[in-house]
Formats: structure tokens, sequence, C-alpha cells
């Protein structure tokens, strides 16, 4: 896989304070990757470098080979960008700053444009001061939607939109990620992520605590287990890799860590399984792992 997005050991700070602190990740040819973590966490600095509008202090940042800072302007005639909080000409409609953004881009699709305007429901003859938050996002989601891109960034694209517009984003998203082009996605929305991404990158306090795919990240922590026997489920509490252990009768419940499924398999077996079921973390379990507490 050829890499359209490549970052190592970025560092970055503002005054004293340390935004980014060796951060690195790639994001490859037709991959969608799902860039998580709380509000503060460094995901809008890393993105901001990315697109040359601050600048580093440490470490490289290239997007198709090229470096972030010295050839801002040549990536960007191959991007897409909506950020979390979309500001418009207040005296310009809809439709106005649509066309702007594609003509400013140099092209776009006027037939997916017109699509995308039907699709999330937006009033394009309405004068942007007049718009909800919701419908700003919308505004700029058509416009980078409506451009052939090789990469599109979203920086929390869906805040202010409703759960049907969510799941239309959701689906353009996935047209984009059949076409093999790439994503970098930055969003709040956990199960929006697990949807869509090929791999997750977990910041936290500007340091990447976590990265790799679902199935791989899922490897390195538990499953709720449910089990009911025959005979006493009890002894499966001493087994190991079995926490927080609970009975009533012969049903249990525990997490177990998926190293010791086979252990536990075996061991049930020997009881008499009359209900077996093991439910994969979520990505929520994922990230509140690295931030309970």
């Amino acid at each position: 896989m050829s890499e359209i997005v490549n970052i190592q050991g970025l560092q970055k700070c503002f005054g004293k304070f340390r935004a980014l602190s060796d951060v690195s990740f790639t994001v490859n040819a037709g991959e969608v990757v799902g860039f998580i973590g709380p509000n503060g966490a460094g995901k809008s600095t890393t993105i901001r470098i990315l697109l040359g509008i601050i600048n580093r202090e440490s470490g490289n940042a290239e997007i198709f080979g090229k470096d972030v800072w010295k050839d801002s302007l040549e990536i960007h005639k191959r991007i897409s960008y909506v950020p979390g909080d979309v500001t418009l000409w207040g005296n310009l409609t809809g439709g106005e700053i649509i066309d702007l953004f594609l003509k400013l881009h140099g092209g776009g699709d006027k037939q997916k444009r017109d699509a995308l305007i039907k699709r999330f429901e937006l009033d394009p003859k309405k004068k942007a001061k007049g718009y909800s938050k919701g419908n700003r996002q919308k505004v700029g989601l058509i416009a980078a939607l409506s451009v052939d891109s090789d990469l599109y960034i979203f920086d929390e694209p869906t805040s202010g939109l409703d759960p049907l517009m969510e799941a239309i984003f959701q689906e353009e998203v996935e047209k984009i990620k059949k076409s093999g082009k790439s994503i970098l996605l930055s969003s709040h929305i956990l199960s929006e992520v697990e949807r869509l991404a090929d791999k997750v990158v977990i910041i936290r306090q500007g340091e990447i605590v976590e990265s790799g795919s679902l199935n791989e990240l899922r490897h390195l922590t538990r499953s709720a287990i449910t089990i009911a026997t025959e005979r006493d489920v009890a002894e499966m509490a001493n087994l190991n890799g079995v926490f927080d252990f609970k009975q009533k009768d012969n049903l249990a419940t525990f997490s177990a860590d998926n190293k010791h499924l086979d252990d536990i398999l075996m061991q049930a077996s020997k009881l008499g399984v009359k209900k077996f079921e093991s439910v994969p973390p979520t990505l929520e379990d994922l990230f509140m792992r690295h931030y309970e507490g």
C-alpha cells in the first residue's frame, strides 16, 4: 500500500504547553483512518499542521510524498477538508458558497453537488446568516464531497447534524472509500468511526497511545462473556484471564482476556455448557480503557 499521509515524530508547543509529543501514524491509499481523542488531545493541532496552517517544531509530515508546510499549495489541489465548525459568508446563499468553494478548488461535479443538496436537505437559496450550525456543516460537507479528491480530511464533520444526516454522511464516506480514496476522520462519535474506519489512532494529551485495526486492538483487551453450565460454574472464577466474575446459580458473567479464551472454553466444556456468549469490545470500550480515571 502506498502512503498518502506520513507523520513521524511530530512535536508542537504553544508557549510552555506541549500540544503534540512524538506523534506518528500513516494513512494508506484507499484507507479510512479514525483519529480519536477528547477535546484538547491534539487532534485539531495535528490536522492544522497537515493542512499547512501552522508549522511543526520538529518531526516530519508529508502528504503525497510532499512536505505539508513547503508544498501546501500543491497538496491542497488534491485534498478536501471539512472542519468541525464551518464559517461562512453571511450575505451569500448556501448555493453560492458551495459554488465558490468548488471554483476555488478548480471545478467539482455539479450533478453530484445537486444530488448532495437533495440528500442533505439543504435550502441552497437561503442566506448563510440564517443557517443553523448543522446547515453550515452541510454546506462544508456538500462542497467537499462534490470534489474528486485523493484525500479527504474531516475534523468532527457531523458536529451539529441530526442522526439522519449523520447516517447520510457515513453512506457518502463509504462511497468514497469504495472508490479507493483515502480519508482521515476525526470524530467524537465512536460508533461512526467503528463503522467506517479501517484503522484507529487514539491520541491522549498529545501522544499516540494506541494504533491499529479494530481487530488488532481487540486482541489487546477483553471480551464480555456470559456462560451457563450444568455443573457449578464457580470454578471458572479462578482461571487465568478471568475478571469481574459474577454468578447467579449456574449462570455467570465476566470479562476475559482474549489470549486466554481457548483455556476458558476448554474448562467450560468440562462443566457442560448450556449457553456461551462472547461479545468483543466496542471502540468505546477501547477508548475508555485509555481515558477512564
